[in-house]
C-alpha cells in the first residue's frame, strides 16, 4: 500500500497526516478541476512532485500548515491549500497554487491528506477510506514516498528558479550529487521558513 501515515511531533494526536506519491498521472486535468470546483470529496493537498526535493521539505510544509490550522490562523480556505502555500518562498497565494499545486499538465503528484475530528463531532476519514478514494480517482502508479523516489520526479532547474537558487556557483561546483541535493534541500527549506520575514 502506498498511502503512508506520517507522525509529526508537536501536532495534536487527533490530527493524522497521510501522504502518497503517484507517478505518470493520466488524469491531472480531472483532479485539478475537482479542486477548482471545491469538491469536498477531493479535499487534499495536490502538490506537483517536480518542485519537491525531499521528504523533509514536504513534511516541513505539512507541519507549518497544520500548525497554522491548529492555531486558527489559516490564510487559505483549508489546511490542504495551506500546505500548498507553505511550499512557497513568497506570500503570494495565487503564485503558490500555480507553481506548487497540481495543474492539468502535472505528471507526478504528491497527495497529502490531514484528518481531524469535525467541529460537529464527525469522525475523520480512515486510512482505508482515503486509500480507496485515491486508488479509484488518481490514475497513476502509486509509489512509496522516499527521498529516492522523490528525486526521480524533481525538476532541478524549476526548483532552482522558483526558490531563486540560480547563480550559486558554489552549489554548481559540488561534484557529489548527494551532497548537492542536501545543500539544495537546506536552501529550499530555509527559503520556505523565511517567507514573509
Amino acid at each position: 500500500m502506498a498511502l503512508e501515515i506520517v507522525s509529526l511531533e508537536h501536532l495534536p494526536n487527533s490530527h493524522k497526516v497521510y501522504v502518497a506519491l503517484f507517478r505518470d498521472v493520466q488524469n491531472a486535468a480531472f483532479l485539478h478541476q475537482q479542486l477548482l470546483a471545491r469538491n469536498p470529496q477531493f479535499e487534499y493537498a495536490f502538490i506537483d512532485a517536480s518542485v519537491v526535493v525531499s521528504r523533509l521539505q514536504l513534511l516541513s510544509a505539512v507541519f507549518k500548515a497544520t500548525s497554522t490550522a491548529v492555531n486558527g490562523a489559516l490564510r487559505t480556505p483549508n489546511v490542504h491549500s495551506e500546505i500548498v502555500c507553505a511550499m512557497s518562498s513568497s506570500n503570494n497565494i495565487a503564485d503558490a497554487y500555480r507553481r506548487y499545486g497540481i495543474s492539468p499538465s502535472t505528471k507526478d503528484l504528491i497527495v497529502v491528506k490531514v484528518t481531524f475530528p469535525g467541529e460537529d463531532g464527525a469522525e475523520p476519514l480512515t486510512h482505508d477510506q482515503i486509500w480507496e478514494h485515491l486508488k479509484t480517482n488518481v490514475e497513476g502508479e502509486a509509489l512509496s514516498i522516499t527521498d529516492d523516489q522523490i528525486s526521480t520526479t524533481t525538476d532541478v532547474p524549476k526548483v532552482r528558479k522558483y526558490y531563486k537558487l540560480n547563480g550559486l556557483k558554489w552549489l554548481d561546483d559540488i561534484k557529489d550529487e548527494k551532497v548537492k541535493q542536501k545543500e539544495m534541500e537546506s536552501l529550499v527549506i530555509g527559503a520556505m521558513a523565511l517567507r514573509g520575514v
